[in-house]
């Protein structure tokens, strides 16, 4: 089935979202109720009008951060000019969550080991592969869920995720204050590079600041691997990723940069250059970058709080020891 995205403005008496859907499509009650169940659907309420013009900017400002929620409760009843937007995609509501693990559980806010395959915020198609999702299901007594800080999907390692408005809006400022540690784990391809025991570097990405620091732990030069801490600066999309990469020194299992082709079809030629050589490690893994630390001081108790990855899901070079090229 193709996907489908329906946008029902209700006429009429309220009537529940599941009969409103069931009227505008072929689908079972039982597939609306699971997809709905994963985040498929979305209520919009309509916003008064007003000639007041800072009030009609707070309106605005309103529908574009509120207006529209997502909505699980299929006996909801929905109003009249109340309207729903329903998006199905099959093959997105077949993926399955890999588990995440709960690290502390702080009630206002819990911190989580996030697993490589994981989406740190859904979209308008699902959100049940979200740490934010997980983290409402399997807490007792679920509570509301704000992501304050991303990880990419490919990436794992330790994950906030706040439960209360207060919290969510002292984490947020805090990350966004960078007044906390936060260092990562990476496996390089060191096969086309003599990367320093410390190198820091700050080439700008995508026109912004931009500082990372690498720190050798361990390197296998009879496999061309390195293990480096990461401390980061700034936090750029796909920073960490970059920097490797112009230091000559991409991270093993990165599908995006260390691929003989980059994520729009065209030859990553430097990849390509170290496979014909037989230089480049060759594992089929995932994204081989962990963020293996949080330390701050809570903004809500002022206790000093560290969290470092549990043993069993750290890097290290013994992992590789059974793969071969």
């Amino acid at each position: 089935m193709s996907p489908l995205e329906l946008h029902l403005q209700h006429q009429g008496e309220p009537a529940s979202a599941l009969s409103i859907l069931s009227q505008s499509t072929e689908l079972s009650n039982a597939q609306l109720k699971a997809a709905i169940g994963k985040g498929a659907l979305w209520l919009e309420k309509p916003t008064k009008p007003s000639s007041d013009k800072k009030n009609s900017d707070k309106a605005r400002a309103s529908k574009k951060n509120g207006g529209v929620q997502r909505l699980r409760r299929v006996k909801k009843p929905i109003n009249a000019g109340e309207t729903l937007h329903f998006y199905y995609n099959e093959e997105v509501l077949a993926q399955a969550p890999p588990a995440a693990q709960l690290i502390d559980d702080q009630q206002s806010y819990s911190v989580w080991f996030k697993p490589s395959g994981m989406l740190s915020q859904g979209s308008k198609w699902s959100d049940h592969c979200t740490i934010t999702r997980w983290a409402q299901l399997h807490l007792p007594n679920e509570r509301p869920c704000f992501l304050v800080h991303r990880l990419d999907r490919a990436t794992c390692g330790l994950i906030l995720v706040a439960h209360t408005k207060k919290a969510a809006q002292a984490f947020t400022q805090l990350f966004e204050q960078r007044k906390l540690t936060k260092q990562y784990e990476a496996m390089l391809d060191v096969s086309q590079s003599s990367l320093a025991s410390q190198v820091t570097i700050n080439e700008p990405i995508d026109g912004k600041k931009a500082i990372s620091h690498f720190s050798e732990i361990a390197v296998d030069r009879n496999r061309n691997i390195g293990h480096y801490l990461v401390d980061i600066e700034t936090g750029r999309k796909h920073q960490i990723r970059k920097h490797a990469l112009m230091l000559a020194s991409p991270i093993i299992g990165d599908r995006l940069y260390n691929s003989p082709h980059s994520a729009d079809g065209t030859a990553n030629t430097q990849a390509q250059d170290k496979v014909q050589m037989n230089t480049a490690p060759s594992f089929d893994v995932d994204l081989q970058l962990c963020a293996t630390r949080l330390a701050f001081t809570c903004p809500l108790t002022d206790k000093a709080r560290d969290y470092q990855t549990p043993d069993e899901f750290k890097l290290s070079l013994t992992a590789f020891q059974s793969a071969s090229k």
